[in-house]
């Protein structure tokens, strides 16, 4: 099968999650009725999204979200386990076998900040892991970060600590925050690090 204008696949994953505009939408229709090439590219995309919004629903993910879905997760029924340490300080954490989501609330100010990166440390702060541009809103000033519920439950006791970093163009710089979260293990053995 060939297609002499195949459709991007965000475009594709747009339309699959109607985001697209009416007359988007419906030149993308147009498009996959007659092409089964790009029709089969939508599928695949369609089994990724299901995949993800699994993994998502069932906590296993590292994300930033947002209070909608937080909201959302809750009425379900879904037991979250949520920490908010304050700026520059500390907070005692643990999970249970119970728990479905683990969340952090990080508030710091972000106002002027472009780009907000999320940094995960380890305790002598040595960064580990970068989640670049991460989605923020000045208002609440705080980034929702649910962190993998599947991870944490197999996690010995451990220390991390979160930046929130405000990136600019020229590739300064400026701290906005700073969280550290002591993890205790609370379920049965001795972690799986």
């Amino acid at each position: 099968m060939n297609c002499p204008n195949p459709i991007d696949a965000a475009i594709l994953a747009d339309y699959w999650m109607s985001a697209l505009t009416g007359p988007e939408e419906e030149s993308v229709e147009e498009h996959l009725l007659g092409c089964g090439l790009c029709s089969a590219r939508l599928g695949e995309i369609i089994a990724l999204v299901d995949a993800v919004r699994k993994l998502a629903r069932e906590g296993s993910l590292r994300m930033v979200i947002s209070e909608g879905v937080l909201k959302r997760a809750r009425g379900e029924g879904l037991a979250v386990r949520e920490y908010a340490p304050p700026k520059g300080g500390s907070v005692q954490c643990t999970v249970t076998a119970d728990d479905a989501l683990l969340i952090a609330r990080l508030a710091a100010d972000m106002t002027g900040a472009r780009r907000v990166d999320l940094a995960l440390c380890d305790k002598t702060g040595a960064e580990m892991l970068r989640l670049s541009d991460i989605p923020v809103r000045s208002e609440p000033a705080e980034v929702i970060l649910q962190e993998s519920i599947t991870f944490a439950k197999a996690a010995p006791d451990n220390v991390m600590i979160v930046r929130l970093v405000a990136c600019d163009e020229s590739g300064g710089e400026r701290l906005l925050g700073e969280y550290t979260f002591n993890h205790k293990r609370s379920l049965p053995g001795k972690g799986a690090w």
